[in-house]
């Protein structure tokens, strides 16, 4: 069963935390808009990406089994 990076742009603020944390998951665009560049969360990636959610002043960010 595989996990995945959610978002929920309704509360999401594009404040940039999870960028600072891990761009190579997160990206903020020029109109400041929040991308996931990579949805699945990995071994390699993991421990930032919850810290990530962790950090979420708006806690727009989860992880979901699917």
């Amino acid at each position: 069963m595989s996990q995945k990076i959610e978002v929920d742009f309704g509360l999401c603020e594009s404040n940039g935390v999870c960028m600072g944390i891990i761009p190579e998951v997160f990206d903020l665009d020029d109109q400041d808009y929040l991308h996931v560049l990579q949805e699945e969360l990995t071994p390699q990636n993991e421990a930032a990406v919850r810290e990530a959610v962790r950090q979420c002043p708006r806690q727009a960010i989860s992880i979901s089994e699917e």
